[in-house]
């Protein structure tokens, strides 16, 4: 991912007022596993840190929904897809890495 794709952040501020892009991302689980609901909670934290109100998340079960899943061709879980802004980027774990999850939604953190 070039440096151009990517929205800076500093440590304690959201994305500039500028720079707002709406994030559409789609967290694909498997019920109320730990793994599940660890990804919730991080992925929730990082969005509300660092995306404030600019981001539509959609937490999709697996086993109620499986349609979707199949669509989406989904391979391992839990898995974040980043729709929008940009090209779609595929996140897979528990998103406890935060650096991790900010590089592939295209953030990077000024220090």
């Amino acid at each position: 991912m070039s440096e151009q794709d990517q929205f800076p952040l500093s440590d304690n501020q959201s994305m500039d007022d500028e720079r707002q892009h709406e994030f559409q991302l789609r967290l694909f689980i498997t019920g109320a596993s730990p793994n599940s609901s660890r990804a919730i909670s991080n992925l929730k934290d990082i969005c509300e840190t660092h995306l404030k109100d600019n981001y539509d998340l959609e937490i999709i079960d697996v086993y109620q929904q499986p349609l979707i899943a199949k669509q989406e061709q989904i391979i391992a879980l839990p898995l974040l897809i980043k729709k929008a802004p940009g090209i779609e980027r595929r996140l897979i774990g528990d998103m406890s890495n935060t650096n991790k999850v900010l590089k592939g939604l295209g953030l990077y953190i000024e220090n």
